[in-house]
């Protein structure tokens, strides 16, 4: 399911953090394209047996777009900090990323629907509501502006992830200035070799 990345040496295989990762992070970009412009939006999602869902209106850019055109793409990524150097260039970001390709498909099965968007409260508000969502919601739902609510789903054709982890010696937080990490270099014993 993953794909081979450039740089391999930012691979990340381990399963049980890349489901940590897709269960806390909290924004999904879906990339989808007009013709031959991309269209790009935020939203909200969750991952349910290795598929992501995520809803939206049943009419509007998105909807239209994605009936014309199901291939998509869907990331995720969090920032965790920058990572200073006395070398310009060597000055780096700390992330995880995930990159999925594959084809939006309207949930039409109403379990289906409701264990979604079940998972996305579980996610975003946690213990807020005191009884599960019910069928019937789901299915006679409208949102505030008066459209239908539809959930979709996109099963990964191909998966990328990707992560760099942070060095929180040497991470930036204001103040900090290039010649604390210079006279810090400086004062460090040179490894001696056998």
């Amino acid at each position: 399911m993953t794909t081979a990345i450039r740089t391999f040496k930012r691979a990340c295989t381990d399963e049980t953090q890349i489901h940590k990762f897709l269960r806390e992070a909290q924004t999904a970009f879906l990339g989808l394209v007009d013709h031959s412009v991309p269209y790009v939006i935020p939203l909200n999602y969750v991952v349910k047996d290795g598929i992501f869902y995520f809803h939206g209106a049943n009419d509007g850019r998105k909807i239209n777009i994605m009936t014309a055109n199901p291939n998509a793409c869907i990331t995720i990524c969090e920032n965790y900090g920058t990572m200073v150097d006395p070398i310009p260039a060597n000055t780096d970001t700390a992330y995880m990323s995930v990159i999925a390709n594959g084809v939006v498909e309207i949930v039409r099965d109403l379990d289906e629907a409701t264990v979604a968007m079940q998972a996305m409260l579980d996610k975003y508000v946690p213990g807020y509501y005191q009884a599960p969502l019910s069928k019937t919601h789901i299915d006679k739902y409208q949102s505030s502006l008066g459209s239908k609510t539809l959930v979709f789903k996109i099963k990964p054709a191909t998966m990328t992830v990707k992560e760099h982890k942070l060095n929180e010696q040497m991470q930036y937080y204001c103040g900090r200035v290039v010649t604390q990490d210079i006279n810090r270099k400086s004062n460090e014993e040179p490894i001696k070799t056998t």
